[in-house]
C-alpha cells in the first residue's frame, strides 16, 4: 500500500523523456482549467457530493476574475443569485461594505488576490475536491467518441499526471479540451447563412482584442516608480488615450484621472494606498493577437507583445502624463502584471444547442429559454479597435436580459464532455454578451450541477432531464430566468422562476444600456385570455374552446383553468373531467399557506405573482413535466 501512494502522488520512476510520473488518478468528474467557469464548476460539483478533481495551469483560481486581473466586473449587478451573489457576499465581508463601485466601470470591484483567496477558501472546504496547480493540459484519452481521461505536465516539465474520469469539463480559456477531443467548433466571425443572423457579415478568423491587464498602486507623493522603457516603445500609440494626452484628432472625452479611476479598486482593511486595474480599451492596452490554434509555447512567446503594450501604456502614463508615483502593484498578481491574458474570445464549440442573436432579441419566439441555466444582462460588446486591418462593420442590436440554454454546454457527437467557459455554443455576436465574468461564473456552476447529475444517474450529458438540473440550481438560488424585479430573497422567487421557464407567464424584456432588463411585473394583473395563450403555448392541445372573456383574470377562474390543464395532462384523451368541488377550492389553502391570507374573495383579480404560486403549487404541475435540450416536451 505504501508504494501505491508513492506512485499516485509523484514519487515514482521516470519515463523515457526523463520526466517524473506524478501518477494516475481516478475521479468522478475532472475539470480542466481553474478559470472563472472551471472553478465554479468544480466547487459546485463537489458540493453535490461528487468526487471532483480540478487541474489548473497556474497557481491561481478564478481566471479572468483574478489571474487575468479583470477585477472590476461587467454585468449582473441587478441579477443577484447563485455563486455570483455568494462571491459578492464574500467580498462585502472582506471589505466591510457593499459599496464596491470604487471604479466607475463597475459596481463590483475588488483586488485580484482577494478574489483568488475566496475561491481557494471555498475549494479547501470541499472534501470531495482535489486541486492540482501548475499542471498544463496536454492530451486526451479517447476511444471512438468517448473521452475517459486527460494527461498533464507540470510547469517545470518534470512530472506527468494522468487523470481518468466519468465526466470531463472543459474550463480552459480557449477551448483546448474540446478541440483536442475532435468536437466541431467555430473561431472568429460567422457566415450569416450558418448563424441565422442578419447582423453577421462574413466568415473569417478575426477574434476580439485581448488585454494583458495590470494592477497599479499609488505609492504616494515623491515616489518614483517609473519602469524601464519597454522594448519597442512608441508613445504615439497612446496619444489619444486620455484628454490630457496629445492627439491629432478629437481629444478623448476623459482626462487622465478619470481614465485611472475607471478601474479604481477598494482598499483592503488597514491599507493606506489606492490600487487601479489597468484595462483601458481606447488607445490603451487592448491588443490584437490570435494565438488560439498555436501551441502553448508559441502562445507564451507571442503574448510578450501584449505585455509590452501594457507596459508601454504604463510608461506613457508615468513619463508623459506625470504619474511616476503610480507603478506596478508589488502585492498583486505577478508583481502587478496579470498572470494570464484576458482572452475575450477563443473557440466556440458546436453544441446540441447554438445560441444566436435572434434568441436573445426575442426569446419567446423560440423554446430555448425554457432550458435556461444561467442569466445575464450585459449588451453585445466587442473589442476590435486594435485589429490591424479593417473589421467588417457589424450591427450590434439591443437585447433584453437573457438566459443561456443548457444545450450550449454540451458538444455535438462527443460523450462525457461538458463546456463551461467562454467557449460554450454561441455565435460570435452573442459571445459579446455571454463572455462576461458573472455569466461565465454562473454557467460554470450549472456545468458542475450537470456533471454531478450525470455521474449519479450514469448517463451522458445529452440524456439529462433539463428540469432536474434547473431544480438543483434553484436550490442554490441560481436564476433560470433573468427577471430583474424579483430577487432570490423574495419568498415566491422560486415559484416565479419555475413558472417563467414553463412560459405560461412571460416576462417583458427591455434593453437599457449596460444593464438590460426583463421584468416579470409580479404585482400586475393578467387577463384570462393571456393565461389561455400561455397554457396553449405550454400544452398545444389545451382546448381552443375553453371560454375566456379577455378581462382581468380572477383567482377562481385561474384555478379552474390550471386544474383543467392538470386534468388534461394526467388523463387520457376522451375521459370526462371529474374534478371535484374540493379540488376546485384548493386555491384557498394555497393562499393561506403562501400569502397568510384567509377568506379571500375568489372573484377578485389575481396578480402575476399569485398566479405563479398557484401554478407552482399544482401537484405534478407544468414544471414537473420533463423537457429536452431544445425546450420541448
Amino acid at each position: 500500500m505504501k508504494y501505491f501512494f508513492l506512485f499516485l502522488f509523484g514519487v515514482a520512476a521516470t519515463n523515457a523523456d526523463g520526466q517524473q510520473k506524478a501518477g494516475v488518478v481516478k475521479t468522478d468528474v475532472l475539470v480542466i482549467g481553474g478559470g472563472t467557469g472551471g472553478t465554479a464548476a468544480a466547487i459546485q460539483c463537489a458540493r453535490l457530493g461528487i468526487k471532483t478533481t480540478l487541474v489548473e495551469e497556474t497557481n491561481w483560481l478564478g481566471g479572468m476574475l483574478t489571474a487575468a486581473g479583470v477585477s472590476c466586473t461587467d454585468g449582473n449587478d441587478q441579477l443577484p443569485g447563485g455563486m455570483w451573489q455568494e462571491f459578492r457576499q464574500a467580498l462585502y465581508k472582506h471589505y466591510g461594505t457593499k459599496k464596491l463601485n470604487t471604479g466607475w466601470v463597475s459596481n463590483t470591484c475588488f483586488e485580484p488576490r482577494v478574489g483568488d483567496s475566496i475561491f481557494k477558501a471555498w475549494a479547501a472546504q470541499e472534501k470531495n475536491l482535489k486541486t492540482y496547480f501548475n499542471y498544463r493540459f496536454q492530451k486526451l484519452k479517447k476511444e471512438n467518441n468517448k473521452i475517459s481521461g486527460a494527461g498533464f505536465i507540470s510547469s517545470d516539465g518534470v512530472s506527468v499526471l494522468w487523470i481518468y474520469a466519468g465526466i470531463i469539463i472543459d474550463g480552459t480559456e480557449l477551448g483546448d479540451v474540446f478541440a483536442k477531443a475532435g468536437a466541431a467548433y467555430d473561431l472568429g466571425m460567422d457566415d450569416p447563412k450558418e448563424s441565422g443572423e442578419k447582423q453577421a457579415r462574413k466568415k473569417n478568423r478575426i477574434i476580439q482584442d485581448l488585454t494583458w491587464a495590470a494592477i497599479l498602486k499609488d505609492y504616494g507623493p515623491g515616489a518614483d516608480k517609473t519602469i524601464p522603457k519597454p522594448a519597442g516603445y512608441d508613445s504615439t500609440k497612446y496619444f489619444c488615450s486620455t484628454a490630457d494626452a496629445p492627439c491629432k484628432g478629437k481629444p478623448y472625452l476623459f482626462d487622465t484621472k478619470k481614465v485611472l479611476d475607471y478601474g479604481k479598486l477598494p482598499r483592503s482593511p488597514g491599507a493606506n494606498y489606492d490600487k487601479y486595474m489597468l484595462n483601458w480599451p481606447a488607445f490603451g492596452n487592448d491588443y490584437y493577437l490570435n494565438v488560439v490554434e498555436e501551441s502553448s509555447e508559441e502562445r507564451s512567446r507571442k503574448y510578450e507583445q501584449a505585455k509590452l503594450q501594457t507596459l508601454g501604456f504604463l510608461y506613457f502614463l508615468q513619463t508623459q502624463l506625470g504619474l511616476k508615483h503610480i507603478g506596478l502593484a508589488d502585492d498583486e498578481l505577478n508583481e502587478g502584471m496579470a498572470v494570464i491574458p484576458y482572452n475575450r474570445e477563443g473557440r466556440r464549440v458546436r453544441g446540441v444547442v447554438r445560441l444566436n442573436i435572434n434568441h436573445l432579441k426575442t426569446p419567446y419566439d423560440y423554446s430555448f429559454y425554457r432550458t435556461g441555466i444561467s442569466a445575464g444582462d450585459y449588451p453585445v460588446d466587442h473589442h476590435h479597435a486594435r485589429y490591424p486591418g479593417k473589421v467588417p462593420e457589424i450591427e450590434f442590436p439591443e437585447i433584453p436580459a437573457f438566459n443561456i440554454p443548457l444545450g450550449c454546454l454540451i458538444p455535438q457527437g462527443i460523450d462525457r464532455l461538458i463546456v463551461c467557459e467562454k467557449g460554450i455554443s454561441v455565435t460570435n455576436i452573442v459571445n459579446g454578451s455571454t463572455r462576461l465574468q458573472p455569466v461565465v461564473l454562473l454557467t460554470g456552476q450549472a456545468a458542475g450541477v450537470l456533471a454531478a447529475l450525470c455521474i449519479r444517474k450514469k448517463i451522458q450529458p445529452r440524456e439529462i432531464n433539463v428540469r432536474e438540473v434547473q431544480q438543483e440550481l434553484l436550490k442554490a438560488k441560481c436564476c433560470l430566468m433573468p427577471f430583474t424585479d424579483v430577487k432570490p430573497d423574495d419568498p415566491h422567487w422560486e415559484a416565479i422562476q419555475k413558472t417563467g421557464v414553463t412560459g405560461i407567464i412571460k416576462g417583458t424584456g427591455k434593453p437599457e444600456g449596460w444593464a438590460n432588463k426583463m421584468y416579470f411585473y409580479p404585482d400586475s394583473l393578467i387577463t384570462d385570455s393571456e393565461l389561455k395563450r400561455g397554457l396553449q403555448d405550454f400544452e398545444k392541445s389545451f382546448p381552443e374552446n375553453f371560454p375566456v372573456e379577455n378581462r382581468n383574470l380572477s383567482i377562481s377562474k385561474a384555478w379552474d383553468m390550471l386544474t383543467h390543464l392538470q386534468h388534461h395532462l394526467r388523463t387520457p384523451p376522451g375521459i370526462p373531467d371529474k374534478r371535484t368541488s374540493t379540488a376546485l377550492n384548493e386555491w384557498k389553502e394555497i393562499f393561506k399557506q403562501a400569502f397568510k391570507q384567509e377568506n379571500v374573495n375568489g372573484k377578485r383579480p389575481i396578480t402575476r405573482k399569485e398566479l405563479a404560486v398557484l401554478i407552482s403549487a399544482l401537484n405534478q404541475g407544468p414544471f414537473d413535466e420533463p423537457i429536452n435540450l431544445n425546450g420541448t416536451r
